[in-house]
């Protein structure tokens, strides 16, 4: 599931290209399956793309995915709050194959009418792959062993292993994607109650994302 939660930010901006195909396309990803590439030089701050998908309850998006799905984190899920869920699966668009990296070159935020929009924390090169912090929820009832489940593969100096997000002060507004609740259950042996916009360990907006994008 979706475990990344996107920032909320007040802003005007206007997407990179409005109008226009936006400033990427898909190709492989040595971090996973498929990816998005800049076609053009993105500058700092920039609106490159909104996430899409169709908006659902928490409890459809446990309904809609089965265990096997949850658990390898094959779902495009991205907690908008701690009642709605954006299903990229469904009326999406390429942004949900933006990958995982804990040296991201992009951040997703919540915007306006509860849109999560993907902007450019720096200057972004042609060919360069855009990838945000899943920041997966760290919920009750998870274990070291947890990380297991979660392992990142971005390969960049500042890896920390995981795409769980590490620990942090309480009270910072992120996007969050959904970890996978049904793993959860198994470990626990009983219900675990999973956080706002968190993935509930779902991209678990949360793969990515993560919840997260199929491979």
């Amino acid at each position: 599931m979706t475990d990344s939660t996107p920032k909320k930010k007040r802003s005007s901006s206007k997407t990179a290209g409005a109008g226009s195909p936006p400033p990427f396309e898909l190709r492989d990803s040595p971090i996973q399956g498929r990816g998005a590439f800049a076609t053009r030089r993105i500058r700092k701050g920039a609106r490159i793309t909104e996430y899409l998908g169709e908006h659902i309850s928490q409890e459809e998006a446990d309904a809609r995915y089965d265990d096997e799905a949850m658990d390898r984190h094959h779902t495009f899920l991205f907690n908008l709050d701690d009642d709605t869920v954006v299903d990229g699966a469904v009326n999406g668009n390429d942004a949900r194959f933006i990958n995982h990296s804990c040296d991201p070159n992009c951040q997703a935020f919540i915007e306006e009418e509860n849109r999560i929009f993907i902007y450019a924390l720096r200057d972004i090169a042609a060919d360069e792959e855009l990838c945000y912090d899943y920041a997966y929820e760290r919920t009750e009832g998870m274990d070291e062993d947890s990380e297991g489940l979660y392992v990142c593969r971005c390969g960049t100096k500042k890896c920390r292993g995981t795409i769980l997000a590490p620990p942090k002060p309480p009270g910072k507004p992120r996007a969050v994607k959904k970890a996978a609740k049904r793993t959860q259950k198994r470990k626990t042996k009983e219900p675990t109650p999973r956080g706002p916009k968190s993935p509930r360990s779902r991209r678990t907006p949360g793969k990515g994302a993560g919840g997260r994008k199929r491979a």
